[in-house]
Order: structure tokens, then C-alpha cells, then sequence
């Protein structure tokens, strides 16, 4: 598997704004072409010299084959996508950590670019952005409409250049426009302290180049401070991803060496692959970057922080973790991103991302549309919840794959909550108040993070409200 991962360059997993997918550099393959639909084919030339002869005004050949190819590409599933030179060249950039751009982390709901994070002392951290704010305007060009990548490639640019943002404040329901002069952003994936003495807690925010050696160097500097931590707490929410190999390398620290981490399986031989915690899986560089970590990471009680943010590599993580025993996952319910996107350049300019193959964790259980359940349910805040099941999940996108096991079940439950929090957060932005915003996560305010460290010390945990009164709910029917 070493030498495989080697030859095929890197991998990568992931949902957000920084267009990290999973993802394997490869050529596209000559002279295996598969035989070409004669019929369909000249359907798509008749239509191609229809408009170039008939539209209103003159139209670009290579912009409408390039639309042509996205078009077919985009129809597949949420992540299957066609790069051209500069939306390749921003996917690149997206995996190192840097990138020109304004500096959020973003989702979309109902249609609009919803903003999950903004990084911290980034232009749209200095202009003031918010968790939750929608953007529905860039520039002149209303959001609807648009795919997640679109509206990144249209907020990404050359550095010291403005765009403007028109923002939906639901919670002073208000919108208002931000002028944010776009910067290189680097982002910082890992940050860690100890929570008190013999407590540590780690965020891992995205699964970036220089994530596994950072996490490394943190945790060996936790230990230099305190030699007997006897509680760890691994916080992936809002992680949606990044590369695979990052993955595998957090998980294998807290991991017997050669155990399992997770499994792909898909159409294709290259599909069908097997990662373990073994240096051979998640070493690009040829030196174990997890060497020099204390040996008591690998028996150190622990809770993994997850929710409806965490995808991917996070779920892999979490998933890999939760199947070998080794920790106790608290949060809500995954993302479920658990496909397998593999680049293959087209040109030296152009690559398409296509997908190719599902994320199975140890278990054997498929990640896709399901996303990994937490082992004890938890709310975001002492009063509950109220955003969590705003957030848009991968069974809730359109053109998902399904999981390949077993028919997909409408959540009637969670529409049900979906509705009583839209009804919540709209008297709640009537207040003079409006709602309260979530405490940041690392702080004394972390409800979730308080819980987990309960759950450390063998006090009792308060579990989610909404999860006890569905439980309920499902033994009366019953």
C-alpha cells in the first residue's frame, strides 16, 4: 500500500471552501478511451452549431465545451467536478493551507453560500463576518444559483484586489453589503492546550500538508507540560476534510501499529484499497512524522468531539477510532461525505475530479449519506440545540450516492426538528436579542467540550435532550 500511495502522488478528502476533496493525481489514461455513443454524439454537435449560428449574440467555442463538460460532470453527484486552469490551480493551492481568498470556511443552504467559520485574522474575520452569516450576492452575481464551487472560484483572486459581499444576517435579520480585499490566507489546522491540569484537547480544523507534523509537535509540547495527562480530548467539528493521508497518520497515533484504519472500494482495481496505521500508509515524505510522540498517546483515555460539520477525513478518523474501541465519540451525527473523489488531469492545465469509490471504516460500515453516529449524543449548548439541524448534511444534498447498503431512510424525525428550529430561530430574530451565538469551541463556555471531560473524569454527562425525547417518542410508538 506504501508504494502504491507513493507512485499515485497524494490524496486528498474533504467538502469545503477550500476545495478540499478527496483526491489522486493521475494522467488520464490513452488509448483506453471507452466507445464513444455515435448518436448522443452528434445530438451534441447539431446543438453546439445551433448556437454558434443562432444565438443572440456571439458565443465562446471553448467556454461552451467547457460548459458541455461541467454540465455532464456536475450532473453525476455533489463532488464530481471539471477543473479548468484556474479553478484547478485554487484546488491545488486548497490542500497546501495557503490560497488568495477572503478567508472563510463555507457551506451552502437553500442555495446560498452559508459561512461556517471565519478564519481567524482573515479579511473576513477583520470585516466581521459571522458564523451563519448567508451571502447572497458576490459582487454583481446573486448566489442562487450557483455550485459551492463557483462561488469559491468567484471569492478566490489575485491578492490586494476587493470583492463585495452582499450579507443575510438571520439573526438581526438584516442584509448589508462588505467590501473585503482579498489576502494569501494561511490557515493554522491544529491548535491544542491543556484544558486544566491532566486534561489536553486538540482541534484538528482541517486535515491540510503540514496538519500530521503540527499535530506532532503540539502534542509533544502538551506532554512537555504535562508528562501525566490522563484525559485527551480530539476535537474534529466543522472539520470537513483534507488529505487522506492526514487521516490515517491522527488516527494511527492513537492506534496499535497495522490495525485497520479505513477501506475504499469502488468500480475500478486502483478503487479497491486498504490503509493501516503503518508509517508505509500516511508517510509522503519518507520519515515517520508520529516517531517522537509519547508512547502514552496510545492508551490515554480519550473522546473524539464530532458534528454535522465534521466530513471525511474527520469521519474517518472518528470512525476508525470508534470501531477499535479506542474512544468514545460525543457530538451528533456526521456529515457523511464517505465518497472517494480521485483527480485525473486532462490537460496540464485542466483536471476532472470524478468519484470513485466509498469509505468503509474498520467495521466494514459504509460512511457515505450516514456519517458516523456518536456512541453518547450530545447538545451544543445546556438549553439544547438550535442549529444543529439547520445544517445541511450529505443525505440532504442533491444527486447524492447512497451508502450501497441498504435502501436510504427519510429521516422523518429530524424534518420534524428541522421545522420546530426554522420556527425557533425566526421568533427568536424577532427578540431585541436575537439568538444566541455559539460559545467558540476550546472555552470555558464549550458546552460539548465540558461534557467530554466529564465523561473523562467518570462524572455524569448531560446527553442530548432532543435524542432522549426521540428515544421516547420511538418507544411509545413501539
Amino acid at each position: 500500500m506504501g508504494a502504491t500511495l507513493k507512485m499515485a502522488g497524494f490524496v486528498a478528502v474533504g467538502a469545503l471552501a477550500g476545495a478540499l476533496t478527496t483526491m489522486q493525481f493521475q494522467a488520464a489514461a490513452r488509448g483506453q478511451l471507452s466507445p464513444l455513443p455515435l448518436e448522443e454524439l452528434q445530438q451534441l454537435a447539431a446543438v453546439f452549431s445551433l448556437v454558434k449560428s443562432d444565438y443572440v449574440e456571439p458565443v465562446d467555442e471553448k467556454k461552451l465545451i467547457t460548459d458541455a463538460i461541467s454540465g455532464m460532470v456536475s450532473g453525476l453527484d455533489p463532488h464530481s467536478v471539471f477543473f479548468d486552469k484556474k479553478s484547478f490551480k485554487e484546488f491545488r493551492e486548497g490542500t497546501t493551507g495557503k490560497f488568495v481568498g477572503v478567508g472563510i470556511e463555507i457551506g451552502m443552504e437553500d442555495g446560498l453560500v452559508k459561512v461556517v467559520s471565519p478564519i481567524e485574522g482573515s479579511p473576513a474575520f477583520r470585516a466581521g463576518l459571522k458564523s451563519g452569516d448567508l451571502i447572497t450576492k458576490i459582487d454583481d452575481t446573486a448566489v442562487k444559483g450557483l455550485s459551492l464551487d463557483q462561488a469559491v472560484k468567484k471569492m478566490r483572486g489575485e491578492p490586494n484586489t476587493k470583492v463585495i459581499l452582499t450579507i443575510f444576517r438571520k439573526a438581526e435579520s438584516k442584509t448589508f453589503p462588505v467590501t473585503i480585499t482579498r489576502e494569501e490566507i494561511r490557515t493554522q489546522s491544529v491548535r491544542a492546550k491543556l484544558i486544566e491540569p491532566g486534561y489536553a484537547w486538540v482541534r484538528v480544523s482541517q486535515f491540510q500538508d503540514r496538519t500530521v507534523e503540527d499535530f506532532a509537535s503540539k502534542v509533544a509540547e502538551l506532554y512537555k507540560q504535562d508528562p501525566t495527562i490522563k484525559g485527551f480530548v480530539l476535537d474534529l467539528r466543522n472539520d470537513p476534510g483534507g488529505l487522506l493521508e492526514g487521516a490515517v497518520a491522527i488516527s494511527a497515533a492513537f492506534l496499535p501499529k497495522d490495525v485497520t484504519v479505513v477501506s475504499t472500494n469502488g468500480q475500478i482495481a486502483d478503487s479497491k484499497a486498504t490503509y493501516k496505521a503503518n508509517p508505509g500508509d500516511y508517510s509522503r515524505r519518507g520519515d515517520d512524522p508520529l516517531k517522537k510522540l509519547p508512547a502514552g498517546l496510545k492508551n490515554v483515555p480519550m473522546v473524539v468531539l464530532v458534528n454535522e460539520g465534521s466530513a471525511s477525513a474527520s469521519e474517518i478518523v472518528a470512525g476508525a477510532l470508534q470501531d477499535h474501541k479506542r474512544a468514545t465519540v460525543m457530538g451528533s451525527q456526521t456529515f457523511g461525505k464517505g465518497s472517494v473523489q480521485t483527480v485525473r488531469q486532462i490537460t496540464q492545465d485542466t483536471a476532472l475530479k470524478i468519484t470513485t469509490a466509498r469509505y468503509y471504516t474498520p467495521s466494514g460500515r459504509s460512511i457515505q449519506a450516514k456519517g458516523i453516529v456518536p456512541d453518547v449524543w450530545i447538545d451544543e449548548t445546556a438549553e439544547g440545540n438550535l442549529f444543529s439541524v439547520l445544517r445541511t448534511r450529505e443525505a440532504d444534498l442533491e444527486k447524492h450516492i447512497t451508502s450501497g447498503q441498504g435502501e436510504e431512510a427519510k429521516d422523518a424525525e429530524r424534518e420534524k426538528a428541522r421545522e420546530a428550529a426554522l420556527k425557533k430561530l425566526e421568533e427568536a430574530a424577532k427578540s431585541k436579542d436575537g439568538p444566541k451565538p455559539l460559545p467558540e469551541f476550546g472555552t470555558a463556555e464549550d458546552f460539548p467540550l465540558q461534557q467530554a471531560l466529564n465523561r473523562l473524569k467518570g462524572k455524569p454527562v448531560v446527553v442530548s435532550k432532543t435524542q432522549t425525547e426521540r428515544k421516547a417518542e420511538d418507544a411509545k410508538a413501539n
